[in-house]
Formats: structure tokens, C-alpha cells, sequence
């Protein structure tokens, strides 16, 4: 299993003698475990998922290469289970994942692990999954194009009267309908003042003429998240409107044709924020141009000024610039996309000009 190749060269170089994931994203690439309660010893003699009895069938059936164990079998302790492997495995050095573990839970396996050293391991899991291989890369197609086809229906359900809230169960509703098993986050729903907020949360407020309508949504697909935005227009968008969506839409198509394997985080934002900038809005583009995307909605590495991650094939990224004026309203425009080494597939085929329904 490659997964599990890489991560044991990881644990070398880390001079590691073994690990324990227990984080719900991590836990599930490395294993395929979709249950909620479950711990991963993973060392270069033995890959045991440690469970309860709820999950045994489960997990037998999701993780081929692991042994499925009952922790807690004959009212024994997770700590008491872990030391059994421990001590036949001869381990010395184990590594936690200081991002997930509670204070608590780690104090638990301090003083109830014998005769080992706990060690951070960071982000070294999620290193790895920054590159996804072709059934991620297939599974985040997917739910991208399920996203799409919900955008179409929804161009047809949007009408003045309509509530924001209405609108984001509506979204809701035709994904899940369509396949997708949940949403990758809380949709967004924005309209007139309201979309001048970048994360507002759908209201009861009625969709009225006149009125941007953001949309940023996305679903779940076999377990990989999709993220797309749209902002559009109810009636006819006034002057100064058109030039803030047209100025949003070019530094995306610009952002995007800058994007390839090669490129710099900081350096592909730059283009983007130099376009919206030069156009007098550059205070009101507050947030990173994008995020990479795969189990969970907001992995590493992203678009953003702070950012010096080097993009190399097959990650996966979104490019959302926007602006946001205050008692005016706000622009985004988001697609999803896979860094290849001459540029991006775009997962994304929704129309990005300006749609004004009257």
C-alpha cells in the first residue's frame, strides 16, 4: 500500500519506531476506516486499528491491510492493549499527532504507556496527502460535478421572494439527491448588503431585484469534498456592479492561467491581488485566494500572501478571489482545480460571466 509506504519512510527519517493516528482524516487515508471511534499503531512490523466491539465488522471489511482489534475486549484499557503491541514490537519512540491528541488524551498515554518517549509528529501525515493519487482525484471530480449541476438548478429556483435560507436547503437537498452524501461545509447563501460578508451564514432575509447573490457550497463524495462559488445577479446589475464582478472574474481567469507545478503560493495570490488592487479594491480582498481541498475542505498548501509552498501535479486547489464593500455587496468567484506541470484541469464547468436573471 503506497500510503503506508510513504508514511514508514516518514517515520525513518523522523527516527519514529512506530505511530498512533487517531485523527478522522489522517485515520481514514491511511486505513479506509469510515466509522468515528478508532486508533491507528501503525510501525514497520504491525498495522493494528484498535477499535470497539461497534466498529469490528466495519473496519474488518474497510482495512484489508490492518489488524482489527477490540481494545477494550475482557475490560482491558486502550493503554493496556497498546502495551501488549508495544512490548512485542520492542518500539522505543512513538509519534502522536500533536495537532488532534486532547491535552488529556495525551497525559493518558504518558503515564499509561510504559517505557516509551511520545513524540509530535506534526503535519507529516498531511504532507502526504497533499498529493492525491487518481481515485481522489476522481472522487473530487465527481462531487465538483455534482456541485455544478446543482448550480444549474438552482439558476432555476432563484427568484425575488425566495429566502437565503431556502436557497442553501434547496442546494442541500439536489446534492444529496444527486449523490453526494453530505455537505463539505455549511453553504453560503448571500444576497444585496448581505454578500459583502465573505462567510455570512444563510438568513431569512427574501432575495430581492437588484440584489448579487453569492453562492459558495460544495458536497461530499465518497468521502472528498468539492468547494465552488458563483455570484450572481437578480434584475440588472447597475455600472458599478458589472465592474466589480468583471474585475473579480479577471483575476481569476488571470490566477488560474498563472497556476502550474512550479509555481509559489504567495507568488499566484500576488496576481490576483496586483489585478484587484490596480482597480482600487484592494481593501476590500481581505482573505487568501485559495485552499487545497480533499477529505477535509481547508488543507495545505494554499494561495495566499503568507504561503511559500511550492505547487507541484496533482494537488488540489481553489482560486476564489472576491471583493467585499461594505452596505454595497460582495463578489466571489471560485473554481476547483489539479495543478498539472503546463497548468490546471479545471473540475469546474459552470458559467463564470455574469448571469443576470430578470
Amino acid at each position: 500500500m503506497k500510503r503506508l509506504e510513504k508514511l514508514l519512510d516518514k517515520l525513518s527519517t523522523m527516527g519514529l519506531d512506530a505511530v498512533i493516528i487517531h485523527g478522522e482524516y489522517n485515520r481514514r487515508y491511511l486505513s479506509g476506516f469510515t466509522g468515528s471511534n478508532a486508533y491507528l499503531y501503525i510501525s514497520k512490523k504491525h498495522t493494528k486499528l484498535l477499535t470497539d466491539f461497534r466498529y469490528i465488522e466495519q473496519a474488518t471489511g474497510q482495512c484489508p491491510d490492518f489488524e482489527v482489534v477490540d481494545y477494550l475486549k475482557g475490560g482491558v484499557t486502550l493503554n493496556d492493549t497498546l502495551n501488549k503491541t508495544i512490548e512485542a514490537d520492542g518500539v522505543k519512540i512513538i509519534g502522536f499527532e500533536d495537532s488532534v491528541l486532547t491535552y488529556k488524551a495525551y497525559q493518558t498515554f504518558q503515564h499509561g504507556l510504559d517505557g516509551v518517549e511520545l513524540k509530535p509528529i506534526g503535519d507529516m501525515v498531511e504532507q502526504i496527502r497533499m498529493i492525491k493519487d487518481s481515485g481522489e482525484l476522481e472522487a473530487i471530480k465527481k462531487a465538483a460535478s455534482i456541485g455544478d449541476k446543482a448550480f444549474s438548478h438552482i439558476l432555476t429556483y432563484i427568484k425575488p421572494g425566495v429566502t437565503e435560507i431556502e436557497v442553501a436547503l434547496e442546494l442541500e437537498r439536489f446534492m444529496k439527491q444527486n449523490g453526494a452524501s453530505k455537505l463539505s461545509f455549511d453553504s453560503i447563501v448571500a444576497s444585496g448588503t448581505h454578500s459583502s460578508l465573505p462567510h455570512a451564514r444563510p438568513t431569512d432575509k427574501e432575495i430581492a431585484v437588484g440584489d448579487f447573490v453569492t453562492l459558495d457550497y460544495g458536497c461530499v463524495y465518497q468521502g472528498y469534498c468539492s468547494d465552488m462559488t458563483r455570484t450572481i445577479f437578480v434584475g440588472k446589475a447597475s455600472d458599478q456592479q458589472k465592474e466589480i464582478y468583471n474585475t473579480v472574474l479577471e483575476a481569476q481567469l488571470k490566477s488560474l492561467e498563472a497556476l502550474k507545478e512550479g509555481c509559489v503560493g504567495k507568488e499566484v495570490d500576488k496576481v490576483a491581488r496586483d489585478i484587484i488592487t490596480d482597480k482600487g479594491y484592494g481593501d476590500y480582498f481581505g482573505h487568501g485566494l485559495g485552499h487545497s481541498v480533499g477529505l477535509f475542505i481547508h488543507e495545505e498548501p494554499r494561495l495566499s500572501p503568507k504561503d511559500d509552498s511550492v505547487f507541484t501535479e496533482n494537488m488540489v486547489v481553489t482560486v476564489e478571489p472576491g471583493i467585499y464593500v461594505p452596505d454595497f455587496g460582495g463578489v466571489r468567484i471560485e473554481d476547483l482545480v489539479c495543478v498539472t506541470k503546463e497548468g490546471i484541469i479545471n473540475f469546474n464547468t459552470s458559467s463564470k460571466e455574469l448571469i443576470e436573471l430578470v
